[in-house]
C-alpha cells in the first residue's frame, strides 16, 4: 500500500533524472533538508541517507493520509514526516532549513499561497541556504497541468524575492531552479 492523498496517485518519480538532481543540491553530511510536498517519500529517504546520522530531514504534505503511513513506514531514522502546508506558518524553527526541495509542487499554488511560500521560506531557511524547485516546462508536453498553470524559470524568478543560484535540466520535460533567499548572514 502507498499512500494516495491528494496526488491521486501520480507521481513525476520515474520521469525525473534523479542523479542530475542530486548533482545539482549537493547535499552534504549534517545538513537538514526539508521535502515540501512528500508524497510517497522517495526523495525524503534518499535525503536521509545523504545527510547522515548527524543531518535532519522533514518531509511535509498537505496530506494527512499519506503522513500518516510515512510515519508508519519510517522505521529508525533521521527522518520526521509533518503533516502540514508550506504556504502558512509551519512548526519549523526560524533559520532552520538548509535545502528546501519542491518537486512539482510550485504550479499549484494560488498568488495567495506563492505569497505565503515566500513568507515562510524566509523565516524557516538559513542564510545561504538553497531552494530547489522542480517544475515541468511551460511547453506542451504528453501529462502535466495546464500549460497556463505551468511556471517558466523566469517567470518563478520574477514571482519571488529569491536570488537564482543555477537552473538544471532534470528531465526530458523539467527544470530544476536552485535559489537562495535574500538575506545577508
Amino acid at each position: 500500500m502507498t499512500p494516495r492523498g491528494h496526488h491521486r496517485g501520480n507521481s513525476t518519480e520515474r520521469l525525473l533524472d534523479k542523479n542530475l538532481i542530486l548533482q545539482g543540491l549537493d547535499i552534504q553530511t549534517g545538513q537538514t533538508v526539508l521535502d515540501v510536498g512528500c508524497g510517497n517519500g522517495y526523495m525524503t529517504k534518499v535525503f536521509s541517507s545523504l545527510v547522515g546520522e548527524e543531518g535532519q530531514v522533514y518531509g511535509l504534505d498537505r496530506s494527512v493520509e499519506a503522513i500518516e503511513w510515512l510515519k508508519n513506514d519510517r522505521g529508525d531514522s533521521n527522518i520526521e514526516f509533518l503533516a502540514g502546508d508550506i504556504t502558512q506558518k509551519t512548526i519549523l524553527e526560524d533559520n532552520s532549513i538548509d535545502l528546501m526541495y519542491l518537486s512539482t509542487v510550485y504550479h499549484i499554488f494560488s498568488h495567495e499561497e506563492k505569497a505565503g511560500f515566500l513568507r515562510e521560506a524566509e523565516r524557516i531557511m538559513k542564510p545561504k541556504g538553497k531552494i530547489a524547485i522542480i517544475e515541468i516546462e511551460k511547453r506542451d508536453t504528453p501529462f502535466g497541468p495546464p500549460r497556463e498553470r505551468r511556471v517558466s524559470p523566469e517567470e518563478l524568478i520574477d514571482e519571488m524575492n529569491l536570488s537564482p543560484l543555477a537552473l538544471k535540466k532534470v528531465g526530458e520535460y523539467f527544470y530544476m531552479q536552485l535559489l537562495t533567499v535574500n538575506r545577508s548572514v
